[in-house]
């Protein structure tokens, strides 16, 4: 498990935990009203765990994709051939969520790790640590990214001021601390913040259910509202910045977020306020030469169609997209561990990714 920071830069909360062999979830669907955890034992397990929501978040799915690797060597033991032992759990781990190319990203440096090893290696052994330092490197580059953003935020206003968030991009869609909520948390503790607007991010409820949730444990003031008020809002509430992650970003700079940023988007440049992408360069997507290539997953209609107990089917067909494409050009920042990319176009991210943009 991640090592322990100190309280002033270390959030209340963890997704995700390797213990005494188990890899143990927090249930997001059950969030907030009931803390409770799935213990996953094999790759198979963390598959489904992936593709039910009980994980969720980007670099939070892919850091369970490698803990589940890990938990099928374990159980495998011991073969002549590792690649051809372990090939059905890293097809099933791939295809349990299409969009986040995290996912992608550990299983490949997983596959890296086990092409590496010799046969008088013990490969569970190698593999867990390989799972274990993308783990610890999320979080570091959590902290990272949480002092550039925040250092973003004094430079422009160096008062309190009100910041917007979508759907969860902190600890619980992370190895800890968080993306844009580790923003939000590393400019709260340098007295930046008065209060965080939270999108309530139908129909999973991720602002509403964890980002509240979240910015509740760290005692940072926070207003929960639907996702049609944001406009409103902006106008009235002399809101900064929005502040969100990212699931994938393109090569272009354009960013695959969930359903509304995009809109979230329009409006920010509509009312003046910036706007501000927090993700780790594992995130971005240097094969994807633009957002309009990237496959945007559907889930099924029940989950607009429900409410409590009541359903809401009249019959009227439900598109039911994940995720949108927010432009490049409606992008302030990009805040990666490696820098920070103003005004993001092709060649500014082929400089960050070949680590000559360095800010």
């Amino acid at each position: 498990m991640p090592s322990s920071r100190p309280t002033e830069t270390t959030d209340a909360v963890r997704a995700l935990a390797w213990q005494d062999g188990v890899l143990r979830l927090l249930d997001q669907r059950q969030l907030p009203g009931t803390q409770a955890y799935l213990e996953c034992t094999d790759g198979a397990t963390v598959a489904q765990a992936i593709r039910d929501m009980v994980v969720r978040g980007a670099p939070a799915i892919g850091i369970a994709a490698a803990y589940g690797i890990a938990l099928s060597a374990a159980r495998i033991g011991r073969t002549d051939d590792w690649t051809a032992a372990l090939e059905a759990d890293f097809q099933r781990l791939e295809g349990a969520r299409p969009t986040a190319v995290n996912l992608s990203w550990a299983l490949r440096m997983m596959r890296e790790r086990l092409q590496r090893l010799g046969p008088d290696q013990d490969v569970p052994a190698r593999l867990l640590e390989a799972a274990k330092g993308i783990h610890e490197s999320d979080l570091e580059a959590n902290l990272t990214m949480g002092r550039l953003g925040m250092e973003l935020i004094r430079k422009h206003q160096k008062q309190k001021q009100n910041l917007m968030t979508h759907c969860n991009a902190g600890a619980l869609a992370t190895g800890g601390y968080g993306t844009a909520l580790g923003v939000i948390r590393a400019a709260h503790a340098a007295g930046l913040v008065d209060q965080v607007f939270i999108d309530e991010t139908r129909p999973w409820l991720q602002g509403s259910r964890l980002t509240a949730w979240e910015l509740q444990q760290d005692n940072i003031a926070a207003r929960i509202s639907v996702d049609s008020a944001a406009g409103h809002l902006m106008k009235t509430e002399q809101i900064t910045w929005v502040i969100v992650g990212a699931d994938r970003i393109a090569a272009n700079g354009d960013v695959v977020n969930k359903i509304g940023t995009y809109g979230l988007s329009i409006l920010a440049m509509h009312h003046g306020l910036r706007f501000m992408v927090v993700a780790p360069s594992s995130t971005i997507d240097m094969a994807l030469e633009n957002g309009d290539e990237v496959e945007i997953e559907e889930r099924p209609a029940s989950e607009l169609l429900t409410l409590g107990a009541q359903s809401l089917d009249t019959g009227v067909p439900v598109f039911n997209p994940v995720f949108d494409v927010t432009p490049a050009d409606l992008i302030d920042v990009i805040v990666t561990e490696k820098g920070i990319v103003e005004r993001p176009d092709a060649r500014k991210m082929a400089d960050l990714m070949s680590s000559r943009h360095l800010h």
